[in-house]
C-alpha cells in the first residue's frame, strides 16, 4: 500500500445517492450468523504463513510468491469455492516485464555556460526503470513546468504558453493545493503526470519534490524503494501497458539536485515553492541542457492473480458481481535492517489476504448463497503499480460489465490497534457510502473523514484499477479513535509509516490487535454483504469527478468474459 502521512479535511459532507437499504431481519440473522466464521486465531495463522521469511517477501515472479498464490487457491478450495480464474483453474497468469535502473551504467550531466557537472547517482538523483527501452541516450533543453497539470476544467495549464517539444520537462510531485482532494488525487497520479507530459511532445521527465514532501518521505528511504525497479503488465502484443515510449527518460531528484537545477534559474527555488504553495500555474526555460544516459536491466515474468468465487442466489442478479482484492504481493528482498533482509510485508498485506479469506469463509456460511455472485480476488504486483487489479479490470474473468463494485482491503482495519471509528478512503463518490454507513452501523463502528486527503490514497491501491474502469469501489481502514482514550491512534499510525512501513520491521513481532482485526473484517464482509443484497446496483454520486470522467466508459463496456 502506497501512504504515507496526515492532514484533515471532512468529506462525508458530499451528497450521496442512497440505493442501499437496511439487511431485512432474516438477512440480518444471515449475517450475523456467518460473521462468526471470522476468526482473530485464523487471521494471525495466515499472516504467519505469509509472511514468513522463507516467502523471502513474496516479491511477483518468485518462489516464495509462487508459494504464498498455492497457499491462497489451497485455502479457498478447502472453503469449498469455486475456481474463477482463467481454463477453470484459480489462477489468472499475469504476463509482467521488470525494469531495474542501473545507476552504475547511468548519469546526468548539466551542461550551462561552456561548463559541464555530472550529478551523483542516489544522491542528487535516481532513475525510475523504463519498461520500454534497455538504454536511452538524451541531450535536451531543460524546461520547470510546475506541478505539470492540465486541468482545463479546473482553468489550470502549467504548459500554457510553453513549448516542451523534444525538451526535458522538471515538474512538482502532486497537484496544486486549490484542487479539491479528488481532483488532486487524480491529477496527482504518477501515470496522468507522465501522459500529460508525453501528450506535450516532453523526451524526457524529472520529477521535484517539495520541501515537505522529502521530510514525510526521507531521500534515504526513496532510494531504495525506486531501485527496486518498475514493473508493468504486458498486453496480447507485448507491449508494456501504460508507459509512454516518448519519454526515454524519468528520474526523480533530492532537493540538494534541485538545488543544482535551480542554481542559474530566473527564480529561485524558494520562488517556485511559494507558486506551488498558492497554486498558480508557472514554467518557464531553466539555462541548462542535460546529457542523460539511462540503462535498465529487463527480465521477463509471469506472476498468477488467486481468484475463486461463489455463486449469487437470485436468478434475476446471479450474473453481476461483487468483487472483493487484497494484495499478495510484497516487495520481496529489500535494505537490510537490523540483520534483516526480508520485506515480510506483515501488515501491508499479509493481513489483508490474511482478512479476505476469513471473508470468503464466512460468505461460506450463508443459506442461501447472497443473491450476487461474489468473486475473491487475490492480487499480484500491487505494490510496484497494481499490476493484478489493472490486468484483471482490461482482462476479466467474469464480463467487466457484470461487476458493480470493488472491496479492496489493504492492510486489516483494526490489526493496529481497536478503534471506535472507520474511514473510507472512497468517501463521498458513490452510493457505496450507504452501505458503508449501514454496516458500520451493524458493527459498532463510528464514521471519520480521511485523516489524510494530502495522501491521495484514493488512487494508490487496487481499487484504482478499477475505477478508472467506471466501477465504484469502497477502501476501508481505521479511523483515529482509539477505544482506550490514552492511546494516540493517528500517531500509532504514523509510527508504523515512518518506521515499519515497507521495511523487514513489517513483521509478526509488531504488537498487532488480531481480535479488532476481526471485528475490521467483519465490517468489510457486511458492506459487501449489503451490495450482493441489495436491489439496485451501486451508482456514482451525480457530478462525481471520477464518475463522470470513467462512468460512462463502464457503462457501455462490453467486457472480455475470458
Amino acid at each position: 500500500m502506497k501512504v504515507l502521512s496526515s492532514a484533515w479535511i471532512f468529506l462525508l459532507t458530499c451528497s450521496v445517492a442512497i440505493n442501499a437499504q437496511q439487511l431485512n431481519p432474516s438477512d440480518r440473522s444471515a449475517a450475523e450468523g456467518a460473521m462468526k466464521a471470522i476468526r482473530a486465531s485464523a487471521i494471525r495463522a495466515h499472516m504467519g504463513f505469509l509472511s514468513d521469511r522463507l516467502l523471502e517477501g513474496r516479491a511477483p515472479g518468485t518462489r516464495g510468491y509462487d508459494i504464498a498464490a498455492l497457499y491462497v487457491a489451497t485455502e479457498l478450495e478447502a472453503i469449498e469455492l469455486r475456481p474463477a480464474g482463467t481454463n477453470g483453474t484459480w489462477f489468472q497468469t499475469v504476463p509482467v516485464r521488470k525494469a531495474v535502473p542501473n545507476g552504475s551504467k547511468s548519469s546526468i550531466v548539466l551542461v550551462g555556460n561552456g561548463k559541464e557537472q555530472k550529478l551523483a547517482d542516489a544522491v542528487d538523483y535516481v532513475f525510475f526503470g523504463d519498461v520500454m527501452r534497455q538504454e536511452s541516450t538524451i541531450e535536451a533543453p531543460l524546461v520547470f513546468v510546475g506541478f505539470g497539470v492540465t486541468a482545463p476544467e479546473l482553468d489550470y495549464d502549467d504548459y500554457r504558453g510553453t513549448d516542451v517539444h523534444g525538451k526535458i520537462v522538471v515538474e512538482i510531485g502532486g497537484a496544486p493545493p486549490r484542487f479539491s482532494s479528488t481532483q488532486r488525487a487524480y491529477y496527482s497520479e504518477g501515470l496522468t503526470k507522465a501522459g500529460n507530459a508525453a501528450a506535450h511532445g516532453a523526451v524526457g521527465l524529472v520529477f521535484m519534490g517539495l520541501p515537505e514532501d522529502e521530510k514525510r518521505n526521507p531521500w534515504a528511504w526513496v532510494v531504495p524503494q525506486v531501485q527496486m525497479g518498475d514493473m508493468q503488465w504486458l498486453d496480447e502484443r507485448q507491449t508494456p501497458h501504460d508507459a509512454f515510449p516518448e519519454l526515454r527518460a524519468v528520474a526523480l531528484l533530492s532537493h540538494h539536485g534541485s538545488e543544482l537545477l535551480f542554481g542559474g534559474a530566473p527564480r529561485t527555488l524558494e520562488q517556485v515553492y511559494t507558486t506551488a504553495h498558492a497554486s498558480e500555474p508557472q514554467a518557464f526555460q531553466l539555462p541548462l541542457r542535460a546529457k542523460v544516459h539511462a540503462v535498465s536491466r529487463h527480465t521477463a515474468l509471469e506472476s498468477p492473480n488467486i481468484i475463486g468465487e461463489i455463486r449469487g442466489s437470485d436468478p434475476a442478479l446471479r450474473s453481476q458481481y461483487v468483487v472483493y482484492t487484497a494484495h499478495l504481493d510484497h516487495l520481496g528482498i529489500c535494505p537490510e535492517v537490523a540483520g534483516d533482509n526480508v520485506c515480510h510485508g506483515a501488515w501491508d498485506n499479509a493481513s489483508g489476504d490474511a482478512s479476505l479469506l476469513e471473508i470468503a469463509r464466512a460468505f461460506t456460511r450463508l443459506q442461501p448463497a447472497p443473491r450476487r455472485s461474489v468473486l475473491f480476488l487475490f492480487t499480484t504486483g500491487e505494490e510496484i503499480g497494481f499490476l493484478g487489479s489493472g490486468y484483471f479490470a482490461h482482462f476479466p474473468t467474469v464480463p467487466l460489465r457484470s461487476i458493480v463494485a470493488n472491496i479492496n482491503i489493504d492492510g486489516a482495519p483494526g490489526l493496529l490497534g481497536s478503534r471506535k471509528d472507520m474511514v473510507n478512503f472512497c468517501a463521498g463518490h458513490s452510493s457505496l457510502d450507504k452501505a458503508f454507513e449501514l454496516a458500520a452501523a451493524q458493527a459498532g463502528y463510528d464514521i471519520s473523514p480521511d485523516p489524510m486527503p494530502e495522501e491521495n490514497v484514493f488512487v494508490r491501491s487496487d481499487q484504482y484499477s478499477f475505477i478508472i474502469q467506471g466501477i465504484p469501489a469502497v477502501f476501508i481502514n481505521d479511523g483515529v479513535k482509539a477505544t482506550d482514550e490514552k492511546v494516540d491512534g493517528l500517531g500509532i499510525f504514523k509510527k508504523y509509516l515512518t518506521t515499519q512501513y515497507h521495511t523487514p520491521l513489517d513483521n509478526m513481532s509488531q504488537p498487532f490487535d488480531y481480535e479488532s482485526a476481526s471485528k475490521g473484517t467483519r465490517l468489510n464482509f457486511l458492506v459487501g454483504y449489503q451490495v450482493a443484497q441489495q436491489d439496485q446496483s451501486p451508482t456514482w454520486n451525480g457530478g462525481d469527478f471520477f464518475g463522470s470522467k470513467f462512468g460512462p466508459r463502464h457503462t457501455g463496456s462490453a467486457g472480455s468474459g475470458n
